[in-house]
């Protein structure tokens, strides 16, 4: 760990966020300004990896860099407003602070976007991560020293466990409860509003286990 305290990583889109409003509207709008169908009903139920592995199903493989650049464009004004926090994801980022730790977040999102929401939504992480997917994630948990990840997709407990982390699985994503625990969840959730009491019995043990730490 790069300090004492327990840190804490979390994903963002349908971990803190419920990112499906916003994305839609969103990808309607790349839609309108392309002229290229995109069914953003279907698109929003399998949030979690890149940008690209999703235009890739609407997009031919030359255009995807640049069309990939307009829809960051357009997601500030259009994605943010639209996108509230999820249940619980407020008081999960408190718990870990009333604990004596620090939150982080680390997602697949591109970063700058990753920012606008937590600052719209008034979520204030110790630090954000962005452009980061599942193995990929453990680059920052290990600079971080994170102890354990949340996430909603098996991308993030794949992430956990690459990182040598606790992976702790909340079923508020495309991912369910038996497809979190097969992919080795060591934790599932039924959705953030559950971890601030996890987290206490977490850190309880945590302290029986090693009482001089």
């Amino acid at each position: 760990m790069t300090s004492g305290a327990l840190t804490v990583g979390f994903d963002l889109d349908m971990t803190l966020i419920d990112s499906r409003p916003g994305i839609r509207a969103c990808y309607l709008a790349l839609s309108e300004r392309t002229g290229t169908y995109i069914d953003a009903d279907l698109a929003v139920t399998r949030l979690g990896p890149p940008l690209a592995d999703e235009l890739v199903n609407w997009f031919p493989a030359g255009e995807i860099d640049a069309v990939a650049h307009l829809y960051r464009e357009l997601y500030p004004a259009i994605a943010v407003p639209a996108t509230p926090a999820l249940t619980g994801a407020r008081e999960a980022i408190a718990a870990v602070r009333e604990g004596g730790g620090r939150a982080i977040v680390v997602t697949a999102k591109y970063e700058p976007n990753a920012k606008l929401h937590l600052e719209h939504l008034g979520i204030e992480p110790d630090a954000v991560i962005g452009d980061l997917w599942a193995e990929q994630k453990a680059e920052a948990l290990r600079e971080y020293g994170a102890r354990v990840y949340v996430g909603d997709h098996v991308g993030d407990v794949r992430g956990a466990r690459t990182a040598g982390a606790l992976s702790v699985a909340v079923a508020t994503g495309p991912c369910g409860e038996e497809e979190l625990r097969a992919a080795g969840a060591d934790v599932v959730l039924a959705g953030l509003t559950e971890f601030p009491n996890w987290l206490s019995d977490y850190i309880e043990g945590c302290r029986r286990e090693s009482p001089r730490a």
